[in-house]
């Protein structure tokens, strides 16, 4: 099991950009279906995502 983990993580960490986008268009679609209801609460855990993703957060 740990080296599906171990390409997972491999694969982020080459692709970092492209799931930091993927994952802040996540967060857009959940904001959209929520109605921005939970706007903070899903960048934060946008952001929380991104950080432990690849080399870091790529996105400003």
């Amino acid at each position: 099991m740990n080296s599906f983990f171990d390409k997972v993580k491999n694969l982020a960490d080459q692709h970092d950009e492209k799931v930091d986008q993927a994952l802040e268009k996540i967060g857009e679609v959940a904001d959209e279906r929520t109605g921005g209801k939970y706007t903070e609460h899903i960048k934060k855990g946008v952001d929380a995502a991104q950080e432990h993703t690849g080399e870091g957060d790529t996105q400003p």
